[in-house]
């Protein structure tokens, strides 16, 4: 069981690393506080290995990926647009506040695991579990997994604190877009880089999009009320 733990644990450690698992735990990091994130990644991450194990040991059958992925490419754009609408909450409303919290750890939860069923970890973990103790490769996976979404996280939360909050909002939205038209994409055009490339085009709009917003920012910069106080201040200085 321990080389079984070793095996798997190294194995997905490194085929987590610039996955787009750990941009995902990144962006939700970005957003929500770090022991929600990884709680939600820790209870999918443990589902979906079990599961993978159980096929990779028992049932020898594959699972129906391409409906995984679309479901998973349309739930990543609802959490675009959760997003972008934002939670509108005071610091008072503890109960709310709480409601925020649970909902964003099903959230995570249930992302990470339609994201995960069907790649290529779960892929990876379905083979290692064919000829090696089912039980060291699931805690393995699943702590080598976990361990590599938690650097993500770390890195999330540290952009969190000095970034601006406009500027996560959208960035995470975008982000959520680019990994909902990924997974529809390969859903619908299974063993194809369309995914990739549809998600390329989408930040790539994003990004061009934003660029164009700054220098029009830039270019035309906004006129200040005549009845506010630095509107008043600018015009004693210019009289």
């Amino acid at each position: 069981m321990l080389a079984a733990i070793l095996l798997s644990f190294g194995v997905i450690f490194v085929a987590e690393l610039g996955d787009k698992s750990q941009l995902m735990a990144m962006t939700f990091a970005l957003r929500y506080r770090w022991w929600v994130v990884l709680g939600g990644i820790t209870i999918a991450t443990t589902l979906v290995h079990l599961v993978s194990v159980g096929v990779g040991h028992y049932l020898g059958v594959a699972l129906p990926t391409a409906a995984i992925s679309i479901v998973g490419g349309i739930a990543f754009l609802i959490f675009g647009l959760w997003t972008l609408r934002g939670d509108d909450l005071t610091e008072d409303e503890q109960n709310k506040a709480g409601r925020v919290t649970r909902s964003a750890f099903i959230a995570v939860a249930s992302a990470f695991f339609l994201a995960e069923l069907g790649d290529k970890t779960m892929l990876a973990t379905i083979t290692l579990a064919t000829d090696n103790d089912w039980v060291g490769i699931w805690i393995g996976s699943t702590i080598g997994m976990v361990a590599a979404d938690a650097l993500a996280i770390l890195v999330g939360s540290v952009l969190g604190k000095h970034l601006p909050e406009g500027f996560i909002k959208i960035g995470a939205a975008v982000l959520f877009f680019v990994f909902g038209v990924w997974l529809l994409l390969e859903g619908i055009f299974p063993g194809s880089s369309a995914g990739i490339i549809g998600g390329a085009i989408v930040l790539g709009t994003a990004v061009v999009g934003a660029l164009i917003r700054l220098m029009w920012k830039r270019a035309h910069p906004a006129q200040l009320p005549e009845s506010t106080p630095e509107a008043v201040e600018q015009t004693g200085k210019t009289t």
